[in-house]
């Protein structure tokens, strides 16, 4: 009786739609604490999106070319990634946003809009398509890289100049601290995907490549060289993403190929992946797991966004509404630290805001999307979909 129930729901539909690209969406971040959303298309155009009223904040054209990924470094600066060789660092503070243009790409795809102040800019590979991967480092952790210590160092690893490796960058310095060399023995291809970390004080790299292999590193602070920990096999085609659940210790992929593998990031030995699933869906990539561990999601080629299990890797939703395929996919952080800043910033001013009705409703509308757990999908189709599950 359950299961003819559940047969008979209609199917899940999004809590908004977000329409103002002209060109297929390509990397999309919740940014400052879930209050905004930042989108990136095909033709090099920006969009923070303010989540509580669902309009645009600040329109922009970073790059004379795709967007391959934008992401948040501090709640002032946005990061962006283009194929035209350029990863930038922009400063956008919230009191800013007036002075900018609301007016669309889909509105206006011609005219130059004011752009962010331009803090940094480094001239990295984009030949294979592979988007950045950041992380913060902290005083001792960056120490261990020979980093000069500021209060916020990101490291930054893009692929290198020479096929399979991996050049880590710091941020502000913009120096090239080291490359990550894949072994030569194996036939490895184009670096499709990589990802940068700091798990229990160490600083690991994992990359996924056009063979269908992944690679994990650690750095040794001694030698000032990355060690291999492991190589796995786990896909027929090209991997399209790869993302970690620390919590677990573990780290997902996915690829052209219908499969998804879980892999072990404390397993020394291992040559296989933990477990994979056939998921007779081919093509599914901009794999992200949830900032509390719990699930992770899939944006796909044929417009699904499939929601998984990250302790069983068992299907629990299919989200369909695109006619065409996603690329893009990201979750609203909801860790700790993002709940506890939101609770020390609402109880400072909730007294001078709650004044009149009016600031009230806003207030309650600020609230809900900085709590609400919104999966948001890009679509070849230029729109944004914001999901409200789990």
């Amino acid at each position: 009786m359950a299961l003819l129930q559940a047969a008979a729901l209609p199917p899940a539909q999004p809590s908004y739609v977000l329409r103002g690209h002209n060109a297929q969406i390509h990397s999309v971040c919740f940014v400052r604490h879930n209050t905004r959303l930042l989108t990136g298309d095909a033709e090099g155009w920006l969009v923070l999106w303010n989540l509580a009223s669902k309009r645009p904040v600040a329109v922009w054209r970073g790059h004379s070319a795709a967007i391959l990924a934008v992401s948040t470094w501090t709640d002032d600066r946005l990061i962006t990634h283009g194929r035209d060789s350029k990863l930038r660092v922009w400063q956008l503070k919230a009191s800013d946003e007036s002075t900018f243009s609301i007016v669309l790409p889909i509105e206006d795809p011609v005219t130059p809009r004011h752009e962010p102040w331009l803090l940094h800019t480094i001239s990295v590979n984009t030949l294979n398509f592979c988007s950045f991967s950041a992380c913060e480092a902290s005083p001792s952790e960056a120490a261990q890289l020979s980093i000069e210590v500021v209060d916020t160092t990101l490291l930054v690893a893009v692929p290198g100049d020479t096929e399979g490796d991996i050049d880590v960058y710091s941020l502000p310095s913009k120096a090239k601290l080291t490359t990550v060399c894949p072994p030569r023995t194996t036939k490895l291809g184009m670096a499709m995907c990589v990802k940068i970390l700091i798990q229990d004080g160490q600083l690991i790299s994992i990359a996924g490549y056009e063979g269908g292999h992944c690679c994990l590193w650690r750095f040794d602070h001694v030698q000032q060289q990355w060690v291999l920990l492991s190589t796995t096999k786990s896909h027929t085609q090209p991997i399209l993403s790869l993302d970690v659940a620390k919590s677990l210790r573990k780290y997902y992929t996915s690829a052209a190929d219908a499969t998804i593998a879980s892999h072990s990031l404390t397993d020394l030995t291992a040559s296989r992946p933990i477990k994979t699933t056939e998921t007779k869906h081919s093509g599914q990539q901009s794999l992200h797991v949830r900032s509390d561990d719990k699930i992770f999601a899939t944006a796909g080629w044929d417009g699904c966004v499939r929601v998984y299990s990250a302790k069983t890797m068992r299907e629990l939703a299919v989200l369909k509404w695109h006619k065409q395929g996603c690329y893009a996919l990201a979750f609203a952080d909801l860790s700790s630290q993002q709940t506890e800043t939101f609770e020390s910033e609402n109880k400072h001013s909730g007294d001078e805001q709650a004044s009149t009705t009016l600031q009230t409703v806003g207030q309650r509308r600020e609230t809900r999307a900085q709590t609400t757990h919104w999966i948001a999908a890009g679509s070849k189709d230029g729109k944004v979909s914001l999901w409200d599950i789990y």
